[in-house]
This record gives C-alpha cells, sequence and structure tokens, in this order.
C-alpha cells in the first residue's frame, strides 16, 4: 500500500494503517523530520488510547493504554548495538502479543518475531509525505495493496 498525504489527514490514514496491517509489530523508517513519531500518534489514537503519546527518545519506550492491552512505542535512535537493546529487555516487548510500534528499528531487525509491518515514510517536496506499508513473513516482502 502506498498513500501520499498531508499532515491535516494523517488521522484517516492511521485508521486504514489499523486496519490494514496484518500484526502487531510495525516497524517505521524515515529520516529526521519525516512525520513518524506524528504517524504513530495517530495509530496510537486509532487504536482507541486518550493517552498523550510524545517520543520516548531518551526514555527508549513509552507505554500507552487500550481498550484491548498496551501499545509500546520505541525511538531505537540512541540505541546503537543489539546487546543495549537486550539490556533494557526488548524480547520482553516484541514477543508480548502486544502492540510495538519501532522508530529506528534497524538495530533489532535481527531479532524481530515475524511476521511484522514495515513503513517507510518519505517528506515530498511539496511538505506531504509519502508512506509505503509492507508486510514481512518468514517467506518474502510482498506489497499489500487497499
Amino acid at each position: 500500500m502506498e498513500i501520499k498525504y498531508t499532515l491535516n489527514n494523517v488521522d484517516h490514514v492511521a485508521k486504514q494503517l489499523v486496519e490494514s496491517v496484518k500484526s502487531k509489530t510495525i516497524l517505521i523508517y524515515g529520516d529526521m523530520g519525516a512525520g513518524k513519531t506524528t504517524l504513530i500518534k495517530a495509530i496510537v489514537k486509532a487504536l482507541g488510547s486518550d493517552d498523550g503519546v510524545s517520543s520516548p527518545t531518551f526514555s527508549i519506550v513509552n507505554e500507552y493504554e487500550i481498550n484491548k492491552g498496551m501499545v509500546y512505542h520505541f525511538d531505537l535512535y540512541r540505541i546503537p548495538l543489539l546487546e543495549d537493546a537486550y539490556n533494557f529487555g526488548i524480547e520482553d516487548y516484541i514477543y508480548s502479543k502486544e502492540w510495538c510500534i519501532i522508530e529506528w528499528p534497524q538495530v533489532i531487525e535481527s531479532i524481530l518475531p515475524e511476521p511484522f509491518d514495515r513503513i517507510d515514510l518519505e517528506i515530498n517536496p511539496d511538505n506531504s509525505r509519502t508512506l509505503k506499508l509492507n508486510l514481512k513473513t518468514n517467506l518474502t516482502k510482498k506489497k499489500i495493496e487497499l
């Protein structure tokens, strides 16, 4: 699935994503300032949380309550080594069967349970965003079309 959107309709895009993803593990890739945290705020809201969502840049993980469980929001930008992720218990979160939404996930890609959904965000010259959603399974990477 590929969507071009502006920040004005990010809530609508988040609802589409929640309906389209095939797992509760969502990896979000994009340059600094691409809108990763803004999209995650909208996704957490679409999942039913009233919690205030903020970037966990320094805390590494923020937890949000939803009607049927939890959402764990990670920002791994400051985690250079997989060992550092193990030190804060990353495996307890990613194998919890709860929602895990991960910014800058490169350092933990090798230990992620499959399937997981990958979102790539790009900023366009007109300041809109392009979002690409792909499902990763143990067999192959494939595009999901609406």
